[in-house]
């Protein structure tokens, strides 16, 4: 029953993620994505804190986020 408010929740922080200017709140805020996506499917929290810092970071880079 907890993956749905972790999924609700990933999905609030994304469409924040607009918001954001740099590279540091991006971060952040990928990070916390990143982290609530791993908890969901019960993987290291950690490693997706990493992975999703580091694509918050990079976004902008890709031209994802514009």
């Amino acid at each position: 029953m907890r993956k749905p408010y972790l999924i609700l929740a990933l999905v609030a922080a994304t469409a924040l993620s607009g918001c954001l200017e740099t590279d540091g709140e991006r971060a952040l805020a990928g990070a916390a994505g990143g982290a609530l996506v791993a908890d969901a499917l019960d993987a290291n929290i950690v490693a997706g804190a990493a992975v999703g810092a580091l694509a918050g970071t990079y976004c902008d880079d890709a031209g994802v986020c514009q």
